[in-house]
């Protein structure tokens, strides 16, 4: 059983890193990925997501900081001698080899016996539909299916510390994302072993693991199951970036269990103490609702957006665009004059981009 930790952990690409940020590719950073727990480190193309992934793989030694797998400092160890198994982007194969024999590949460099390389390469080709392709050579085969095989490879080891997945159905058609995620979880649920996954996918990071842990610009802004970072974004990006649309922010002020939007007070469930820095309201779209002009906080219709199985009124307060859920057969205010109303226990108070924590009743 493997916990790896990272320790006061910081990565930058110059010789010579200075103390701005723009200089470090992967901020200070403290975090544990516990034994068995299935991860996502999600987050937009640039915001370190795989620096930090290829620090825990070995092929990037971080600029300072220490790597733990449990009490062994690895910092500096080889992959190999780390016992991680990596899925990258693009498919890894042998085009003149098999897909059996491909599968097979890890286990014969370890020295397995036939008899459990010939179970072990069956049981994860049944998993990921491959069994009738074991005797194919990988060269005529697709890019889906040669992805499959690669994430077979990484799949086929079940004594490593980690699992690495570098953004792995990136080249996989999309009718068949859905299914190989589903399946990546029910191999978790079987092996038992780390999983690491990187994307900038909240679908595929939410649908394959416990914690999606959510960076930006390098640094980790909150690490939580799906309806913490829905309902809790610990900072305004990850409400925006987790959601879609992604919640809404805007500018208040706040004094006790009052909050003043545009003009318009309203009661919120708890009570905050002084604020300082940009202060805002966060609300997701399906906590709010349209009203008619002087029941709520005055807004101004913009469009109204029909997305199937929902509506969405797009609507201006306080110089703000902000998306309001309308429930199904729900009449529509007439005219662009409307007001929106917000669930008072749904609110989130933010200041300077970051979660405040609501004073605690006496």
């Amino acid at each position: 059983m493997t916990a790896i930790t990272l320790e006061r952990m910081a990565h930058s690409y110059l010789r010579a890193p200075g103390s701005a940020d723009g200089d470090w590719a992967l901020k200070e950073l403290d975090f544990t990925f516990r034994h068995g727990g299935a991860y996502a480190l999600l987050g937009p193309s640039g915001c370190g997501k795989t620096t930090l992934l290829n620090i825990i793989s070995g092929l990037v030694v971080p600029t300072r900081g220490q790597l733990k797998f449990d009490d062994r400092d690895v910092t500096k160890a080889s992959t190999v001698q780390r016992n991680i198994a990596q899925v990258f982007q693009f498919p890894v194969v042998y085009d003149t080899m098999t897909v059996g024999e491909n599968l097979a590949f890890p286990l014969k460099n370890r020295g397995l016996d036939e008899a459990s390389i010939k179970r072990r390469v069956g049981e994860i080709a049944d998993l990921l539909d491959l069994g009738r392709d074991l005797g194919r050579k990988a060269r005529g085969l697709t890019a889906d299916a040669k992805q499959k095989i690669s994430l077979g490879r990484g799949l086929v080891r079940s004594d490593v510390a980690a699992i690495l997945f570098d953004e792995p159905l990136t080249v996989i058609d999309p009718h068949l994302k859905w299914e190989l995620r589903s399946k990546l979880k029910v191999i978790h649920r079987q092996l038992d072993v780390t999983m690491i996954y990187v994307t900038h996918d909240q679908t595929e990071a939410l649908t394959f693991a416990d914690t999606v842990v959510v960076m930006s610009d390098g640094r980790v802004l909150q690490a939580g199951g799906a309806e913490e970072l829905f309902e809790r974004p610990a900072h305004s990006f990850v409400g925006n970036f987790i959601g879609s649309p992604g919640m809404n922010f805007v500018p208040c002020s706040v004094a006790g269990r009052k909050a003043l939007v545009a003009g318009t007070e309203f009661d919120l469930a708890q009570g905050y103490g002084p604020l300082q820095g940009g202060v805002e309201i966060g609300i997701r779209p399906n906590y709010a609702r349209l009203g008619p002009a002087g029941a709520g906080i005055p807004a101004r219709l913009l469009r109204v957006e029909d997305l199937g199985r929902i509506r969405l009124a797009r609507v201006e307060v306080a110089g703000r665009a902000l998306a309001v859920t309308v429930p199904e057969g729900a009449a529509m205010p007439g005219g662009e004059a409307v007001s929106v109303l917000f669930d008072p226990a749904r609110v989130n108070i933010y200041a300077d981009g970051r979660l405040v924590t609501p004073e605690r009743e006496v």
